[in-house]
């Protein structure tokens, strides 16, 4: 079963989120979900177990910005995506950005995007299966001022 976040479910999301995102606080996670839930430029989407466990989520935004790739504003932007273990490989994936993208559609985009690490192949791969074309390959540049 798919359902959206709500406010109640933060907590449920900060936990999926810390195994997509791991070093990252999980207080700091319930915070940032919670915001997001609320937003209306953002939307979470929960998958659950037969049981009734959450084991996946997905989260979208709004971007308007320029997004790279796209030609068109606004974007919705894939922002995470995770499903456990035992249950990838099962279209759970495929089903939450699904709504994702459903979404996106309710919000006047006419685009849909995301984006990875370089060296991330297993992420690249479920882009790939999930109908993403890939549109570019940057390497990022910082140096400190002070």
């Amino acid at each position: 079963m798919i359902k959206r976040a709500e406010t109640k479910d933060a907590l449920d999301v900060a936990t999926l989120a810390s195994l997509l995102w791991p070093g990252h606080d999980k207080e700091e996670f319930l915070e940032e979900m919670e915001q997001l839930i609320t937003s209306s430029d953002a939307v979470v989407f929960l998958a659950y177990e037969p049981s009734g466990g959450p084991i996946g989520f997905a989260q979208c935004q709004i971007r308007k910005d320029y997004v790279e790739g796209t030609s068109t504003t606004p974007v919705g932007y894939l922002e995470g995506l995770f499903v456990q273990e035992d249950f990838r490989n099962t279209g759970i994936a495929r089903q939450l950005v699904e709504k994702c993208e459903q979404w996106s559609i309710t919000k006047d985009c006419e685009e849909f995007a995301s984006d990875c690490e370089l060296d991330n192949e297993e992420s690249l791969a479920v882009h790939l299966k999930l109908g993403f074309k890939e549109v570019n390959r940057i390497i990022a540049f910082a140096k400190k001022l002070k």
